[in-house]
């Protein structure tokens, strides 16, 4: 990221501002040994040897840029945060762009959920919105999370990606059929950045200025038109391109064709909440779910733009960091379980990848005033708050207290009782996926499934009859079409239920 106020210097220098005069090693003669007092080379060397931070366990590679978000709908009634506050309230972002499973060095063009992840540096501190270019997600217990990222990574033992690893997780794990039915469909593999839905995926909470709360999910509409690879098309695309999705962004950003998004919400009451659940049976804070359009129509809200690129991607996009567990007033989490988990795991690996101090990294650091009374350490801040009072309560002049018009209006938990519940009992893990399969056309279905055949072909027969007892009971023409290209014969009754 480009400082205006950083100093231009005229010649090059050590990281201590000392100026060098040559860049070549200090030698005891043209041809004797490097010198210990030689400390430019050995800055050069030590300075070397970390310029590699980790990569991401998830979302490793990535593609980012700058942009504003432009309030266009009038949302006040749900929500006090200061960045919808008023039609035409422009707010700066960085969104980056991510595939979920694979390695920094993964092709662009894949089948890989996308990452969709936002930060927005409001009057009121950062709001990050860390989504997917899907609505929901395979798992609803964050328990699962890291043994299904296993799952999607390389095999222990021979370091190669494993269907079978895949889909014995799948098959185990019926809730994944949501996302399944997405991964596999035509969406898959998009064709460009630019050509992706995003989501909040999480059910979140919106706040009003009356202290009362709405439950509400995120969606930002491409308004590019959703565009998609077919697989022999992204097979050719990687022999000739692995960064395609990111060259396309960096280049249309840079010859000024910006690409937009319109913010949508869904809200939804407490009272409608339970109703939903009662009626339904589905869970509304489930991330394999979706909230029914119909029932919860999508309301708009404003207009996100990407027109400026990054000036330094290791600065910016690599090290930018994005968590959950960032909110502003107005905005807040829900009983979501997953959310709950990421509110602690986002930020505790940036204290890892990052270091402590990464909340002051530029690509991170928040556009208004901060003040706190934590000091000193690693994560202390450049000025350290000089010497201004560092505790609370305190009656000094200089003191800076808490306000009580940020604070969030409590939850009634009724009678919970704290308990590790089976996530997999009383849950339909089936209808949405099937409503899902019924939307395709006949020639989306075929794809469809042969690309599941394709990878599920790979697994143990166990594993592939277990994944197509789930497939049947979405929809027996779902279950049909998959076990017909596995060679498998189905009894003639489950047969004549299928079209």
């Amino acid at each position: 990221m480009s400082d205006d106020n950083q100093p231009k210097c005229p010649y090059m220098t050590t990281a201590d501002g000392a100026p060098i005069a040559r860049q070549h090693a200090l030698t005891a003669g043209p041809r004797g040994p490097v010198l210990m007092q030689d400390v430019q080379l050995l800055e050069q060397m030590q300075h070397f040897n970390r310029e590699r931070i980790p990569e991401r366990i998830v979302h490793a590679k990535g593609s980012g840029a700058y942009g504003t978000f432009t309030v266009t709908h009038d949302i006040t009634k749900y929500t006090k945060a200061d960045i919808f506050s008023e039609i035409g309230k422009k707010t700066e972002l960085f969104l980056r762009f991510s595939t979920v499973a694979g390695e920094r060095g993964a092709a662009d063009a894949e089948r890989d959920v996308r990452g969709f992840s936002m930060k927005f540096y409001t009057n009121e501190g950062n709001w990050d919105l860390v989504g997917n270019n899907t609505p929901v997600f395979f798992i609803r217990d964050p328990y699962k999370f890291a043994n299904f990222i296993h799952t999607q990574k390389r095999d222990p033992k021979t370091n190669l990606r494993n269907n079978d690893m895949q889909w014995d997780f799948w098959s185990q794990c019926p809730e994944s059929l949501h996302q399944l039915t997405t991964l596999f469909s035509d969406r898959g593999i998009p064709k460009t950045l630019r050509h992706v839905n995003g989501y909040g995926s999480h059910t979140f909470s919106f706040i009003n200025a009356d202290n009362e709360r709405v439950w509400c999910k995120f969606h930002f509409k491409t308004n590019q038109t959703i565009q998609n690879t077919m697989d022999d098309e992204a097979a050719k695309l990687i022999g000739g391109d692995r960064e395609s999705n990111q060259r396309d962004l960096f280049e249309s950003i840079e010859r000024g064709d910006f690409p937009s998004w319109t913010m949508k919400v869904q809200i939804m009451t407490q009272e409608q909440a339970d109703e939903f659940e009662a009626s339904t049976g589905w869970n509304p804070f489930d991330l394999t779910k979706v909230w029914p359009h119909a029932d919860f129509p999508l309301i708009e809200v404003g207009q996100m733009e990407l027109n400026r690129n990054p000036e330094n991607y290791h600065a910016e996009v690599e090290q930018v960091a994005f968590k959950p567990s960032n909110f502003v007033p107005g905005i807040s989490s829900s009983p979501d379980k997953m959310l709950q988990a990421r509110l602690m795991s986002y930020a505790d690996a940036h204290l890892h990848r990052l270091g402590v101090n990464h909340h002051q990294i530029p690509v991170n650091a928040p556009r208004c005033p901060v003040m706190n009374t934590m000091r000193d350490g690693q994560a202390a801040n450049a000025a350290n708050y000089g010497g201004a009072t560092n505790y609370w309560p305190s009656s000094r002049p200089d003191a800076v207290n808490p306000d009580e018009q940020f604070l969030d209006p409590a939850w009634d938990l009724g009678n919970a009782i704290v308990d590790r519940y089976d996530s997999t009992v009383d849950h339909d893990d089936f209808t949405q996926p099937g409503n899902l399969y019924r939307l395709f056309d006949d020639q989306e279905r075929d794809r469809l499934t042969t690309r599941i055949a394709m990878g599920l072909g790979d697994a143990r027969p166990e594993v592939q009859m277990r994944q197509l007892c789930h497939f049947f009971r979405c929809d027996p023409n779902y279950g049909a079409r998959i076990a017909t290209k596995l060679g498998i014969e189905i009894p003639k009754e489950m047969l004549q239920s299928s079209n």
